[in-house]
């Protein structure tokens, strides 16, 4: 729980000022009644029938009715605390990329394997309730593994990965999405075509304005959506395929938050096959600017134990979250406890309750 604490109603504040007062009636009482007792001639024998021990025990109750009361009062003024709680994701999309680059060996034993390996210890993190589904992009994208709960499914997809020419990071980013909201009616081919032919507009106006008779689609806020998450792993440029900002800004407009991991290095590598040759490297720019755009982050990984930490710290951001929380009810309850505490320590030693 982090500090400072705010308050909804903090005009109740003010009534803690009457607890001094409180303080000052039970001494008042006090005094009164040991004027009372001089009266008696057998008070040196009631005093040693007390005992020191009893004379500071009447005090515990009327003490803790005293922080009840308090708590009780902090209580009605509703704080408000930054806590840690579980998070409410529950489907997560793995968007990997299984281009040919990624058979570049900067990560060893080269970005493919790393990433799968890296993948597979992720699930293994995960709670078993979190469902995760898998989307392969290369010059196009598809879903590998429908959202589920079976870590087995989930590795025997991820292992079957086959390397693809071409890298379409938007295309990658809308086909998770489509995942995600399968009755939005979010459709990859249609949105390629409407950008070919209305480029003045975003990839959801596009869709808006094909005459299909669809319901309007109303924004929401970037990162309101709290019940999924995409984790984008990609190494290289986008070489085809729907803009990633565009992409993003579908994503941002649904509330999805798009966690971008970059793997390799930024000086990137040349790499060869079957006859041709490219030099593949990082856009560091626009994946920072994906996460941007979603409200999420962006993560470097330049090796494989630097790709195994990336999942680790998103497991760990992905299955709790810190949001202002009101914790009146925990303080009503403890002081209740209070109350009931000081009302049987009464009853226990005086066999009354203050």
């Amino acid at each position: 729980m982090n500090l400072p604490v705010n308050f909804l109603w903090p005009q109740f504040l003010w009534l803690l000022l009457a607890l001094p007062l409180l303080v000052a009636v039970y001494v008042w009482l006090l005094r009164r009644k040991k004027k009372m007792a001089l009266r008696y001639a057998s008070l040196s024998i009631v005093r040693e029938a007390i005992g020191t021990g009893q004379s500071v025990r009447r005090h515990i109750p009327p003490l803790l009715f005293l922080l009840s009361l308090a708590v009780m009062l902090v209580a009605a003024s509703r704080p408000l605390a930054v806590i840690t709680l579980p998070s409410q994701n529950e489907t997560i999309i793995l968007a990997m990329d299984v281009s040919g680059s990624m058979r570049a060996t900067d990560v060893l034993p080269n970005r493919l394997v790393a990433s799968q390996n890296a993948a597979k210890a992720f699930l293994a993190d995960l709670p078993r309730n979190v469902r995760v589904g898998v989307v392969a992009f290369a010059g196009t994208a598809a879903v590998v593994q429908p959202p589920t709960v079976s870590r087995e499914d989930l590795t025997a997809a991820i292992d079957k990965f086959q390397l693809q020419r071409g890298t379409a990071i938007g295309n990658g980013i809308i086909v998770s999405l489509a995942e995600l909201f399968p009755e939005a009616g979010i459709d990859l081919e249609s949105m390629e075509n409407n950008r070919e032919r209305k480029h003045g507009l975003s990839l959801d106006q596009a869709g808006k304005d094909d005459g299909n008779g669809k319901k309007a689609f109303t924004p929401v806020a970037p990162g309101s959506y709290t019940s999924a998450a995409i984790i984008l792993l990609t190494d290289g440029q986008r070489t085809t395929g729907i803009d990633s900002l565009d992409a993003a800004k579908v994503a941002a407009d649904r509330g999805i938050r798009v966690y971008t991991v970059g793997v390799g290095t930024v000086e990137g590598e040349t790499i060869g096959f079957e006859g041709w040759s490219m030099r593949v490297k990082l856009d560091e720019e626009t994946l920072k600017g994906i996460a941007r755009a979603t409200q999420a982050e962006y993560f470097y990984a330049g090796t494989a134990t630097d790709l195994k930490k990336v999942y680790q710290t998103l497991s760990s951001r992905l299955t709790v979250e810190k949001k202002e929380t009101e914790i009146s009810g925990l303080l009503a309850l403890a002081a209740a406890v209070l109350g009931l505490l000081s009302a049987s320590l009464s009853l226990l030693w005086f066999n009354r309750i203050l």
